[in-house]
């Protein structure tokens, strides 16, 4: 009972972040290497309705969780500062109907609206790969019951499990029957001359006909991921519990009644579950929106987007018509990368709302102004450099990753792509733990609000700049710093009127971005020097092992990590020993 009492007080912020952090680079790990092979299989065609269906797919997920999930996180947490554990455990209980019911409801949904959607987007063939991901959405709801309830807790190591099962899923599985589908399909056609009743007179027509189904098996991975994910939570809630002991519960004050805490849960939700859709229903709008835009193009100025790409564009891309689905595609492989700075900092955004949220309850300003700084110091560690990282090293990174010669015009492309996303990502990712920590202090209407208006500006951004041929794709990475620009200083100058503090910005800002920029720097040259003795993989490597080397010094030196960050790590106080000797930290 000991062992559970201890569990049930939960990590912190730092513990908790590396516990998921930990989990995410090996999921997001996984799911490089699938995409990496499905993209050398299938080229940027098959990236490109494999991302198509993901953006009817977020949406719908998104309205089928609503905001619950961090809303049960908030209460949970509130709760268990308060030490009112009968709250804690009725949140749980009325979570179960709500997320069933809303998870069944999308997915019916989005079977239905999957065959609207193909012809929205003039992409037919989508239809594989949105049926196969559909049940994801009614599993994934059945995980949202657990992963916030755990989360409030502060105890991330339920949510890291079963996101390491659904990555594995995914890759083992999804790769399997992909493989398997594409062998069965080539058999067929090589025993009649036919795939899937269609006519092929060669081979690679043969392979770009059976394309819509492998991705559409490959997908199938990601649904049993969910349903496996969701399999571990609920058995290890029966099995093990929550950590609250029935101490705990004797001495907790009688439950508030289902209707106000029903009421509680729905008036958090809602403004949150609200942002969330807002911003789904606008990636799904923008992803439309950047295809159909290119297939204007096509049909009213072909020759000026070829003059921009020449032959990087395949003949059986151009003249089977497929051209917005294969530079949709290019801007996807150029997104896998950038997806990890975004998984990293979307950890620290999960990790900071409890934390946040136990130190604005208790009232303790000292202790809000430490969580605050925290979270922001260690977003903007990763952020800006990764940002500037993925801009100077675009090209040999995505040549390092995907490395087959059968996608080196969709890596060349993407490259292009991954120079002026490297300056996006630095706003999109920081964006998350700042909106979650205005949901921690109660403001979940702001980052509605905010994401409303840059979702806005956006689209109108990308409708402009995304027909413009010699911009072309170009322009949603301009749409997307435009957006998430205004959502991250807004939501900064917000969170500091609505909490009272005002960081310390030399601390969390200036000397990170310093750093950051010699990093870059040490990048860009370290490139440059080792491409002259070795081959670009292994240049890659050591450019890339240079410039952390260079900006782990660089913070140390500017000291730029303090002392009470490094004592919530692991073993934070040999660490702080080590480094106070050298007067490295303060």
């Amino acid at each position: 009972m000991v062992k559970k009492k201890k569990e049930g007080k939960g990590q912190s912020f730092l513990k908790g972040a590396m516990v998921l952090g930990s989990s995410m680079i090996v999921v997001r790990l996984m799911g490089m290497v699938y995409k990496i092979l499905l993209s050398g299989m299938y080229g940027g065609v098959g990236t490109g309705l494999f991302n198509a269906a993901y953006a009817l797919y977020n949406p719908l997920f998104m309205l089928s969780t609503a905001g619950f999930p961090i809303a049960i996180s908030r209460m949970v947490s509130e709760s268990m500062t308060k030490k009112r554990y009968r709250d804690v455990k009725q949140i749980h209980r009325l979570s179960v109907p709500i997320f069933v019911v809303a998870g069944l409801a999308c997915f019916i949904a989005m079977v239905l609206g999957s065959f609207i959607y193909v012809k929205v987007i003039k992409a037919e063939d989508t239809i594989f790969a949105l049926l196969c991901l559909s049940p994801t959405i009614f599993f994934g709801c059945l995980m949202s019951i657990y992963r916030g309830y755990f989360e409030g807790m502060r105890n991330m190591v339920p949510t890291a499990v079963s996101e390491i099962i659904e990555a594995a899923c995914k890759l083992f599985l999804g790769f399997t029957a992909s493989f398997i589908t594409m062998q069965i399909c080539m058999a067929q056609y090589r025993d009649s001359g036919f795939v899937l009743g269609i006519k092929c007179a060669n081979e690679a027509e043969a392979h770009s006909a059976a394309v819509p189904l492998a991705i559409g098996a490959a997908i199938t991975g990601i649904s049993l991921g969910s349903l496996f994910g969701f399999l571990f939570l609920f058995i290890r809630y029966k099995k093990s519990g929550d950590g609250i002991a029935p101490s705990d519960l004797s001495s907790s004050p009688p439950p508030r009644a289902n209707r106000d805490i029903i009421r509680t849960m729905v008036r958090t939700a809602i403004p949150i579950g609200l942002g969330s859709i807002i911003m789904s229903i606008a990636d799904m709008i923008d992803s439309t929106l950047v295809q159909t835009r290119i297939n204007h193009i096509m049909e009213t100025a072909p020759d000026s987007l070829l003059r921009v790409y020449g032959s990087l564009i395949p003949d059986e891309v151009y003249y089977g018509g497929n051209t917005h689905i294969y530079l949709y595609g290019c801007y996807g492989i150029a997104l896998t990368l950038m997806m990890l700075v975004t998984a990293v900092t979307q950890v620290f955004g999960t990790t900071a709302l409890p934390s946040v949220t136990a130190a604005y309850t208790s009232g303790d300003r000292m202790k809000l102004k430490q969580s605050m700084e925290t979270v922001l110091r260690v977003t903007v560690l990763v952020t800006i450099p990764s940002g500037i990282g993925l801009s100077v090293l675009s090209e040999p990174l995505l040549s390092l990753i995907y490395s087959g010669a059968s996608v080196a015009n969709e890596v060349e492309i993407g490259s292009k792509v991954l120079t002026v996303m490297g300056i996006s990502v630095i706003f999109i990712a920081t964006s998350t733990p700042l909106c979650s920590m205005l949901q921690a202090v109660g403001r979940m209407d702001v980052p509605l609000k905010l994401f409303t208006v840059g979702m806005i500006m956006k689209i109108v951004v990308n409708y402009i700049l995304v027909g413009i041929p010699e911009i072309n794709i170009q322009g949603a990475n301009v749409g997307s710093m435009v957006c998430y620009g205004f959502v991250t200083v807004v939501a900064m100058f917000v969170l500091c009127r609505q909490t009272k503090v005002v960081p310390d910005f030399m601390s969390i800002l200036v000397k990170p971005l310093i750093a950051a920029i010699i990093c870059g720097a040490a990048a860009y040259f370290s490139e440059i020097l080792f491409d002259f003795i070795f081959v670009q993989r292994v240049s890659t490597i050591l450019a890339v092992i240079v410039a952390v080397v260079v900006y782990v010094v660089a913070l140390l030196l500017l000291q730029a990590i303090k002392r009470e960050d490094i004592l919530q790590m692991p073993k934070g106080n040999k660490i702080v020993k080590v480094l106070e000797k050298r007067r490295l930290i303060r």
